[in-house]
């Protein structure tokens, strides 16, 4: 769902809901760029579509936050750092920019919270018993499906 695009006014910060994350809008560099497919008579003559570009090393986040950001493995972060989104869905510059920007938000909140640590686990002797007991069972299915061999 889209935010109002009046919240993204340049003396306002944006602000995720979830994680109580805000970034200043000095922090990403919106451009608007044509769009790309069928569009009509109007394709030519409109940029609608929209690059953001967000540095992540010289923004406002935590140094938890950067870390786990830039260790996505995602082609639209950069070797230098810089994340860039473009958002062509609708034909609104305005409503792209929106969705633009909360595909950031989305992106810097789910790498907001820290990952749960696996807790070691141990299977069950009757998960053990079984595993073995099947595993013996594909053997002799296997064995018997061997030759013997001629010399």
């Amino acid at each position: 769902m889209l935010a109002h695009p009046l919240l993204y006014q340049s003396t306002q910060t944006v602000t995720s809901f979830f994680h109580r994350i805000s970034i200043s809008p000095s922090e990403f560099e919106i451009s608007a760029i044509r769009a790309q497919g069928a569009g009509g008579q109007n394709v030519n003559k409109v940029s609608n579509a929209v690059h953001l570009r967000f540095n992540i090393n010289s923004s406002s986040l935590g140094p938890e936050v950067k870390s786990r950001l830039l260790s996505l493995r995602d082609n639209r972060i950069s070797a230098e750092g810089v994340l860039v989104i473009k958002a062509q869905e609708y034909r609104s510059l305005e409503r792209n920019k929106a969705q633009a920007i909360d595909r950031l938000m989305a992106m810097i909140s789910l790498v907001s919270c820290p990952p749960k640590l696996r807790k070691a686990t141990k299977p069950t002797r009757a998960a053990v018993k079984k595993r073995l007991l099947v595993k013996a069972q594909r053997s002799e299915i296997k064995s018997s499906r061997r030759g013997t061999l001629r010399d």
